[in-house]
């Protein structure tokens, strides 16, 4: 019997369809060889290949072979740097400078660029923009995978390095989908992926994302690829932070950051950045600590609770999780019995970036008491905790290295589960 394959979008059917039921495309169902009948399939058997092997105490450390980039952000976010036969998948939304990131890093390097989105005249005019050195920089526009690997054949002894910009916008001759569906993307994947280990050259492919933030294409993507790296900020914001979600070859809780300038991207180190205005006490703020790899960091969170005149009061939540949000906001009107459904609550972190970390729940919490009673909380305060569904204040990771750096960047007093039990506390500080 018979299968057909969707290429678009990877449908099966045990029958011709001239439309595809999954994603509503005509004349995309082919019949697949691997699944007709056994007396159709060929009789040849695949050759058996003998086991290779050999000695892991001969293989090259990691720490050796690491090929660093231009920006040590970017390296401490790979763990110290590329490694050769590595594929990393770097994604974010349209426009938030993922293209700029790859020049800034990798333009020093022996690399070559395969874009399908860009012309030479368009990439160059940018490494001009930025300042860039381009002698070992080259470019290609050949988007069929099996000419790019046979190119890399060819030009292995000069580049360490292969760029893919965008995954969505390569293909492969021995498969029937166009450019950006399911069965090309998994084919375009695997060659490349093949390709990296066998020349020993590491390879960035850039992917695209979806409208609800995930990446575009089959979640098996994610899987074949050694590292997967999120370029996150927003477009009105000039910071961006290089999260990796993914990461065989080093650690998935470091954090690179940047600022969007004139001249391109700039690294930065100061743990205070995202805060303007330190010195001054604000109704509705609170400065929060959270700790990012090895880094302590300090964000502003500020929270807005206004009168409603709706049925259902308005809740906006940016740079937060919005479902702990409102968990949190279950916590205060239990525990602090505040009549939370008369106010529209619009909450933001300052800066346009994202706090995963729980550590900022108590800050959250602090903000919008400061906001309910149109009081400010006291000057130079830090908060510090993870608050639970009994409204109890928790430790979080490296509690005390945080407050060790806000003391000795001038903050005058930190509230965590080391001075506060429960969030009925927080009613004596305002």
């Amino acid at each position: 019997m018979a299968f057909f394959i969707c290429t678009q979008c990877g449908y099966g059917s045990a029958s011709w369809l001239g439309r595809c039921p999954n994603c509503g495309e005509f004349n995309t169902l082919k019949e697949t060889p691997a699944y007709l009948r056994d007396t159709e399939k060929s009789s040849k058997k695949e050759e058996v290949k003998k086991l290779s092997f050999t000695s892991l105490n001969k293989i090259q450390s990691l720490k050796k072979s690491r090929l660093r980039t231009g920006l040590f952000e970017f390296d401490r976010v790979l763990g110290g740097g590329l490694i050769l036969g590595e594929v990393v998948l770097l994604t974010g939304e349209p426009g938030v400078g993922k293209s700029t990131l790859l020049l800034q890093s990798f333009a020093p390097l022996a690399a070559l660029y395969i874009s399908g989105e860009e012309s030479a005249e368009q990439i160059k005019g940018r490494i001009d923009r930025l300042r860039l050195k381009k002698n070992n920089f080259l470019f290609s526009d050949t988007l069929q995978v099996e000419g790019i690997i046979d190119g890399l054949e060819e030009i292995k002894d000069k580049v360490n390095l292969l760029i893919i910009d965008s995954i969505q916008t390569v293909y492969s001759n021995q498969s029937d989908g166009t450019p950006g569906s399911v069965s090309q993307l998994k084919e375009s994947a695997l060659k490349l992926i093949g390709a990296a280990k066998r020349l020993k050259i590491a390879v960035i492919i850039v992917g695209h994302i979806t409208k609800s933030g995930e990446i575009a294409g089959p979640k098996t993507l994610e899987h074949l690829v050694d590292c997967v790296l999120n370029f996150e900020g927003e477009k009105v914001s000039n910071f961006r932070l290089l999260r990796a979600g993914k990461n065989r070859f080093g650690p998935t809780d470091e954090i690179g950051i940047f600022e969007m300038k004139d001249f391109g991207l700039s690294e930065v180190t100061n743990p205070l950045i995202f805060l303007d205005r330190l010195e001054k006490s604000e109704v509705g703020k609170a400065i929060v600590g959270a700790t990012e790899g090895k880094r302590s960091l300090f964000f502003e969170i500020q929270t807005l609770a206004v009168p409603s005149v709706l049925a259902i009061p308005r809740r906006v939540v940016k740079g937060l999780d919005y479902n702990k949000v409102l968990l949190l906001l279950a916590v205060v009107r239990k525990y602090l019995s505040h009549p939370l459904d008369k106010f529209d609550i619009y909450v933001n972190v300052v800066g346009g970036v994202n706090i995963k970390s729980t550590a900022s729940d108590l800050g959250l919490i602090a903000s919008l008491l400061s906001s309910l009673k149109n009081l400010p909380l006291p000057n130079k305060s830090l908060f510090i905790g993870e608050v639970g569904l009994l409204g109890e204040i928790r430790n979080v990771y490296q509690q005390e290295k945080i407050i060790k750096e806000a003391n000795r960047l001038g903050f005058k007093t930190s509230y965590s589960s080391s001075n506060l039990s429960h969030i009925k506390m927080l009613k004596n500080l305002i």
